[in-house]
């Protein structure tokens, strides 16, 4: 198991479940863990949460072999042989790919104190401290991780601008109709919220001082953070013999282009034959539901009927509202808001391709969110 992440563990434990008894290796670049990571821009950050809570699995219950704090540099695919940056090597029957992705960064601001990204234990702990003092906080980048780190930030005291570069924050994943209703969430807590300009820079010695507007402005920050996406953790793959594209590409079942090997979490985009392309789902469902059909792949030995997938869901929360939203918006020709008040942020919204539901969006409408929900999975 190359990843300690959740998706990692996701696949020990469907591993165990599916009867595999044999020695199994878990390797993590990180020192902790497996840990739940959506609290790190909300619970955590905000300190309500602490360490411990965060722990997804008692120590010792999988019977697993966990090197943590080393690194994987080097798959050799026909030995199925993990080359980790110690020199070492683990030898293997199968290999289960789960690094994750990892946050992208601003060019030239390494070292520039001040600057962050949110994607690691490490990274939250780092941040937290530094909201803790308080001061002017600019969030360069409005999606999700971007926008719940200001809802978090607003609540602790800061003064927050959000900075989006596209002209509707959420257009990606929600459309633009619904974005635009989602990110005026930040208007409604006086959060600044700066759309249709880009970041040329960030000025300071040591520290930052001000991010550097590509319209010529200058916003003073003492603290910056970049939720610019991420990048699948891949690199160490080059010359294994594996296809790579956008992550590690998988089939239907989770299996890659090399035998005993399959891939899940955030660096795989697997096949979805409904629509005859490669997704990667980044989300904490995504993590959970995929390692069961990859590990039955991995112990049969090759080809199952893969079970077809539920439609992605993934969940926000935004200053005190629950943003609840489960399909794909791109496609959809048409959305309507079935329930609810836009204005009063309380919405449910349908949205449908030639008049069939393919998403849904809910704002503090948990039940009738969860029957659109089931609905969408038995259309799937």
């Amino acid at each position: 198991m190359v990843g300690a992440s959740p998706a990692g563990l996701s696949a020990v434990r469907s591993l165990r479940r599916q009867g595999y008894d044999g020695r199994l290796v878990v390797i993590g670049d990180e020192l902790h863990r497996p840990y739940d990571r959506p609290p790190l821009s909300k619970e955590f950050l905000a300190g309500s949460l602490g360490e411990a809570d965060l722990a997804l699995e008692p120590y010792g219950s999988l019977r697993a072999e966990w090197l943590l704090g080393v690194r994987a540099v080097g798959l050799d695919g026909p030995q199925r042989a993990v080359r980790l940056a110690d020199g070492s090597e683990v030898r293997a029957d199968g290999v289960v790919i789960a690094t994750g992705a990892a946050a992208r960064t601003l060019p030239g601001t390494d070292g520039l104190a001040g600057v962050h990204t949110l994607r690691t234990l490490d990274d939250a702990c780092a941040l937290r401290d530094e909201l803790a003092l308080g001061g002017r906080l600019v969030v360069i980048g409005g999606g999700f991780i971007g926008a719940e780190v200001a809802s978090t930030a607003y609540a602790l005291g800061l003064d927050v601008t959000v900075v989006e570069a596209a002209p509707t924050p959420l257009a990606g994943p929600l459309g633009e109709t619904m974005g635009q209703i989602v990110s005026a969430l930040h208007a409604d807590h006086g959060v600044r919220l700066l759309c249709g300009v880009g970041v040329k820079g960030l000025s300071g010695e040591s520290r930052v001082e001000a991010v550097l507007l590509e319209d010529g402005r200058s916003l003073p920050a003492d603290i910056v953070v970049v939720g610019v996406g991420a990048r699948p953790c891949v690199e160490w793959l080059a010359g294994s013999g594996i296809e790579l594209g956008d992550g590690v590409t998988c089939g239907a079942d989770g299996r890659t282009s090399l035998a005993g090997v399959v891939a899940v979490g955030d660096c795989a985009p697997w096949y979805d034959p409904r629509v005859g392309l490669h997704r990667r789902v980044e989300h904490w469902t995504g993590a959970r539901e995929r390692p069961d059909a990859a590990v039955t792949a991995l112990l049969a030995g090759g080809a199952v009927e893969p079970i077809a997938p539920r439609p992605p869901y993934f969940w926000s929360d935004q200053y005190g509202v629950k943003i609840q939203f489960a399909g794909h918006a791109a496609g959809a020709d048409s959305v309507t808001i079935e329930e609810g008040a836009r204005d009063d942020r309380n919405v449910l919204a349908v949205y449908r391709r030639s008049g069939h539901p393919v998403a849904v969006l809910g704002m503090n409408q948990p039940r009738l969110f969860m029957r659109w929900r089931k609905q969408l999975a038995a259309e799937a």
